[in-house]
């Protein structure tokens, strides 16, 4: 019986000292899981995913209307040779809004952890935020603004060869509807030339009849048509995690502030408890040696 009690005594031990470890590694997870900034998270996945898919469905989307409009509205390559210029100059343009659009979400995402870490720290006065830290958040909010607008104005844009594909497919299912009754289906034709895309002299610059429905059935109408949608539905996500960023940047910069002052406060009372109490103790003193 003595020998066993020792040993009962020893595996208690080491089972609350197991207890007390899973205990504190819990503690440290939950700590960990506090500090993560999850709207800025959120975010920074939605501006991966808008950006991701605006650049690359609007990039193959650029190259299959070229090849579409080589093929079937210019045949001629000095015709549209400016057009292959502007097609080109967007698709560099695409490379660097991926690029860019990258670094500064993991920008972002980054300060939101300094930032989260910070207001934490701040109301717990173990840390002061300083002018220059509010001052980079301020930047990065008024930058966040400008590419919102940015991004905006290129929502607006994408929306335009959407609207003009939409057109030749509501035409084309006109066509190929039994209840349209047609009776000259070569006077119904899409020219491409009245929208400014390719110039005038351009040939034959217009599909009309059953070449326009063979037209609307290649692999890229069908493909490019549905890439623009995809990529109009991209550029709406990142102006949407943007107008995140934006609200998320906003809010922590009013908590700065508002701890800044907090803490301001706190030790301006802090001091003038640390005053009265010195002159309490020293009317205590006068006290005493008037007594004595």
């Amino acid at each position: 019986m003595d020998g066993t009690k020792p040993a009962m005594e020893s595996n208690a031990e080491e089972t609350q000292d197991e207890g007390q470890e899973s205990k504190g590694c819990f503690e440290c997870c939950i700590k960990c899981l506090g500090g993560v900034p999850y709207a800025s998270l959120v975010a920074t996945i939605l501006c991966f995913s808008g950006v991701a898919l605006f650049c690359g469905c609007g990039h193959v989307a650029l190259t299959g209307t070229l090849t579409m409009l080589e093929n079937h509205f210019s045949r001629v390559t000095s015709d549209h040779a400016t057009l292959t210029m502007v097609i080109q100059i967007f698709q560099y343009i695409i490379y660097g809004i991926a690029s860019f659009f990258f670094v500064y979400a993991i920008i972002l995402l980054a300060e939101g952890f300094y930032t989260t870490s910070a207001i934490k720290k701040e109301l717990q006065s173990d840390f002061k935020t300083t002018v220059c830290g509010r001052c980079i958040t301020a930047f990065f909010m008024f930058l966040t603004y400008i590419l919102a607008l940015a991004f905006l104005a290129i929502f607006g844009f994408t929306a335009i060869p959407v609207f003009l594909f939409f057109n030749m497919w509501t035409t084309c299912a006109a066509m190929k509807s039994p209840d349209a009754n047609i009776t000259s289906p070569d006077s119904i034709c899409v020219d491409v030339r009245q929208y400014g895309v390719i110039p005038w002299n351009a040939t034959p610059g217009k599909a009309c009849g059953a070449t326009l429905g063979d037209i609307c059935n290649t692999s890229e109408f069908y493909l490019s048509y549905h890439l623009y949608i995809v990529a109009l539905a991209g550029a709406g996500a990142t102006v949407i995690a943007l107008i995140h960023y934006l609200m998320i940047l906003a809010a922590n910069w009013a908590y700065l502030k508002s701890a800044v002052s907090t803490h301001e406060y706190q030790d301006i009372k802090t001091k003038d408890d640390q005053d009265l109490e010195a002159e309490a103790r020293s009317k205590e003193g006068q006290n005493s040696s008037s007594y004595s």
